[in-house]
């Protein structure tokens, strides 16, 4: 793996677990996932499957030191490495759209709406949700504004640090 690849995904991973850290648990200890975000933009500029195979782990692992969700570390770690591959498979399929900035608006809703599903199904198979509340309470209070969140801040920064990665030779100028 190149090394700049790597520190690239580092810093993206550690913005992530920052983002995932100051976010308060808003719903019964559920929280907007904007380390989901920088896992998803760290897919879409290094789509490579060892790149996402260690984003979907270690954003996943980080996720579960920084939840606030009760009992959602296990469900985070399950969570994380699926979502990746998911989004990563999307991305293979819209390989041909040729708006980029829409692509990841896209991108990010569908991988949210994913990860909240898988993280909320897996939640309750394991340990039950909080509160005795419902999965659809929980997909409609905290899934969907965290889908209108990640992709509000996905396309406020995919140009940005797109361009910046282009202008460090990070990824090939297109």
């Amino acid at each position: 793996m190149n090394t700049k690849t790597l520190v690239s995904l580092a810093l993206l991973v550690g913005i992530g677990a920052v983002l995932h850290t100051v976010v308060p648990g808003v719903i019964l200890g559920m929280k907007p996932d904007l380390a989901l975000t920088m896992m998803f933009l760290g897919i879409m500029l290094f789509p490579e499957k060892k790149n996402v195979l260690l984003l979907g782990v270690v954003t996943g692992l980080i996720s579960a030191m920084t939840t606030t969700f009760p009992a959602g570390q296990i469900p985070n770690i399950i969570d994380k490495p699926i979502t990746a591959f998911l989004f990563f498979f999307l991305l293979l399929a819209l390989k041909k759209l040729d708006k980029p900035l829409v692509k990841a608006g896209i991108l990010t809703v569908i991988g949210t709406l994913i990860s909240g599903a898988i993280f909320l199904f897996s939640a309750l198979t394991l340990v039950g949700l909080p509160g005795g509340e419902s999965f659809a309470f929980f997909f409609v209070t905290a899934v969907l504004p965290a889908v209108a969140l990640n992709a509000t801040v996905m396309i406020i920064i995919y140009p940005i640090v797109t361009s910046i990665a282009k202008r460090s030779n990070l990824i090939p100028a297109t």
